[in-house]
C-alpha cells in the first residue's frame, strides 16, 4: 500500500508540470481554437534566459521572475509577429504557423548559440525530501502541486471575476457574438497569450529547476505532454486540462515502476497507446469542450 501511494505521489508531481503547459495549451485553443504546438518555445527561450542570467550570477530569487517575465512577453511577441496574421486562415494555416515558430525559435538557438545543452546550478533544496508515515515527499514535486493548484485558482478567479476573464470567456463560447457586443478581439487574444506565457513561465520555473539545462530542443518534450494532457481532458476545458495533466504523470510512473528495466524506453509510446484507446471511447476527451469559432 505505502509503495502504491509512493506513485501516486511522485505522479501527481510529473503530473503537475504537464497540467501546467496543458492549461495554457487548453486556454489558447478555447479562444482561437487551435492547437499551438509552439507552446514549448516559451520554456526554450525561457530556459536560455535563465542560462544568460546564472552567468551574471543571478540567483534563483531573481531567475524565477525572470523565466515567468520572459515566458510572458515570449508568447505575447509570437503571437503579434506569427499568429496575428493568419487569425482568418485555415485551420491548417494555423497549424502550419505554430510549427514553423516551433522550428524557427530551434535553429535561431542552434546557428546563434550553440546545438549543446548549456548547463547552470540548480537550487540545492529541490533535492531535499519529507518523508510521512513512510510515504517520501520531494520538495519540488510538493511546490509543483502547489503551484499547479494555485495556477488553476488564480486563472479560474481571473476569467470570472475580471473585464478580461470575462471577455475570454465570451469569446470562447462565441467569437462572433463575442465581438458584435463590444469584445475587442486584439486585446482578448492578447491577454489569452499573456496569460497562457504565465502559466508556461510557471511550468518552466520547475522545469528548469529540475534540469538545470537549456538547449534548443528544451521545450519539445513538455509541448507534447502540455497538448497531450491537454486533449485527454478535452481541449478548451481548464480543469480538463489539470487533470489529463496528472492522469498523465500518474500513468507513466506507473508504467515506469512496473515495467521491466529493459523496456523503459517504451513507455512514452505505451502512453500514446493508452491515450488512442481512450480516443475510441472518448473521442471529445474526458470533458467535452463546447464549440466556437475562431477570430
Amino acid at each position: 500500500m505505502t509503495e502504491i501511494v509512493q506513485q501516486l505521489v511522485d505522479g501527481l508531481g510529473r503530473g503537475g508540470e504537464y497540467a501546467l503547459i496543458a492549461l495554457g495549451v487548453g486556454l489558447i485553443f478555447g479562444v482561437m481554437r487551435m492547437v499551438n504546438f509552439a507552446h514549448g518555445e516559451l520554456i526554450t527561450v525561457s530556459a536560455y534566459a535563465s542560462y544568460g542570467l546564472a552567468l551574471t550570477g543571478a540567483t534563483w530569487w531573481i531567475l524565477v521572475p525572470g523565466i515567468v517575465v520572459t515566458a510572458i512577453l515570449t508568447s505575447v511577441l509570437v503571437e503579434f509577429v506569427a499568429f496575428r496574421w493568419v487569425r482568418s486562415a485555415t485551420d491548417f494555416a494555423m497549424l502550419l504557423t505554430s510549427f514553423g515558430v516551433h522550428f524557427v525559435v530551434q535553429a535561431a538557438f542552434v546557428m546563434f548559440v550553440s546545438a549543446s545543452s548549456r548547463h547552470f546550478a540548480r537550487p540545492d533544496w529541490i533535492t531535499s525530501t519529507v518523508t510521512i508515515g513512510g510515504i517520501r515527499f520531494e520538495a519540488i514535486d510538493l511546490g509543483i502541486i502547489a503551484a499547479t493548484a494555485l495556477s488553476l485558482a488564480f486563472t479560474v478567479w481571473v476569467l470570472q471575476h475580471t473585464v478580461y476573464g470575462m471577455a475570454i470567456r465570451a469569446a470562447a463560447e462565441d467569437f462572433d457574438t463575442a465581438r458584435l457586443l463590444g469584445v475587442r478581439s486584439d486585446q482578448v487574444i492578447r491577454m489569452a497569450f499573456a496569460l497562457a506565457g504565465l502559466l508556461a513561465g510557471i511550468a518552466a520555473v520547475f522545469f528548469l529547476m529540475r534540469t538545470g539545462r537549456a538547449a534548443p530542443s528544451a521545450g519539445l518534450i513538455p509541448m507534447l505532454k502540455g497538448v497531450l494532457a491537454a486533449l485527454i481532458g478535452g481541449l478548451g476545458r481548464l480543469q480538463g486540462a489539470v487533470i489529463g495533466g496528472l492522469l498523465l504523470g500518474l500513468v507513466e510512473i506507473l508504467l515506469v515502476s512496473r515495467l521491466p528495466d529493459s523496456v523503459d524506453g517504451m513507455v512514452n509510446g505505451i502512453v500514446f497507446v493508452l491515450v488512442a484507446v481512450l480516443f475510441i471511447f472518448r473521442p471529445t476527451g474526458i470533458l467535452a469542450a463546447g464549440s466556437s469559432h475562431r477570430p
